[in-house]
């Protein structure tokens, strides 16, 4: 089971910016907690996500030292994949790819066809520089753009993108409609169809629906999640009310209750959760 705690998710869409000290702070107190990954910033154009401009800042004062929390970086091109594999310490990068050609535009200002070049590109980048590419489906459950949408669809897109070498797919719920029939559809056809993939679920949700929704992608054979403390955070580019991530508190509560083991220090993670409150004050 791998838990990717995403700080950098939860702050991006927050506007008044959090000081570099204390998102250095909050990441650091995550370091200790034992996921598997922390998805701590990203390396896009500060004009579109003007609170992570200080990411090189952010990173340059986390204490590695004592952690086996690998870090993720999120980029939306070329340019930013060249920029992430210069630091030794960031072991994977993030490009969020969208089956709904509206919503590619809106996020990366691309169509899909670009999109899948920029994926081969940057899958070359991080073979050469002994980094990760892990591709988010945006959309990959369903789409209130009106495009196109079925399971068909996004399996023809994943299967392309495995085909160019990325052994990481995390599916995304971007806006927050999949239901749990569509989950259960899409996972328990692509884990089995595609088994040299690592396929995780990206779910942002509500109080009322998270635990039908983290129900249907383990029940599928998902066994990497995606998560925020206190569900913070959401995705600016969608341009709607934005539906928080999948709080990693529900989600262990969860795997607790199935018996699955986390490996986390829950006290680490306690401390972590009442820091958020500092960072995330309103």
């Amino acid at each position: 089971m791998k838990i990717i705690e995403c700080p950098r998710d939860a702050m991006q869409g927050i506007h008044d910016f959090i000081p570099t000290s204390v998102k250095a702070n909050y990441i650091n107190r995550l370091l200790k907690v034992g996921y598997d990954t922390i998805d701590f910033g990203s390396f896009v154009s500060p004009k579109a996500i003007p609170q992570l401009r200080d990411t090189a800042d952010v990173l340059s004062s986390l204490d590695l030292s004592e952690t086996s929390s690998k870090l993720l970086a999120i980029i939306a091109n070329v340019r930013g994949g060249e920029d992430a594999v210069k630091f030794e310490e960031i072991k994977y990068l993030g490009f969020p790819f969208s089956i709904s050609e509206t919503f590619q535009q809106r996020n990366t200002n691309s169509s899909i066809d670009q999109s899948l070049k920029t994926v081969e590109q940057l899958q070359s980048i991080c073979v050469n520089n002994s980094k990760e590419l892990v591709v988010y489906i945006s959309m990959a459950f369903g789409n209130p753009y009106g495009d196109l949408w079925n399971e068909e669809i996004a399996f023809k897109w994943v299967n392309t993108i495995q085909q160019l070498g990325v052994k990481i797919v995390a599916m995304s719920d971007t806006v927050g409609v999949a239901s749990p029939e569509a989950i259960k559809t899409i996972f328990s056809h692509l884990i089995p169809a595609l088994p040299n993939v690592e396929f995780g679920a990206h779910l942002h949700c509500t109080a009322d629906n998270w635990k039908h929704k983290v129900n249907a992608a383990y029940q599928s054979g998902c066994r990497r999640f995606d998560a925020a403390i206190k569900g913070f955070g959401g995705c600016p580019m969608a341009e709607d009310e934005l539906v928080g991530n999948l709080a990693t508190e529900n989600l262990i509560s969860y795997l607790n209750e199935n018996k699955v083991n986390t490996n986390l220090d829950m006290s680490a993670f306690s401390e972590a959760m009442l820091f958020s409150g500092t960072v995330f004050a309103s």
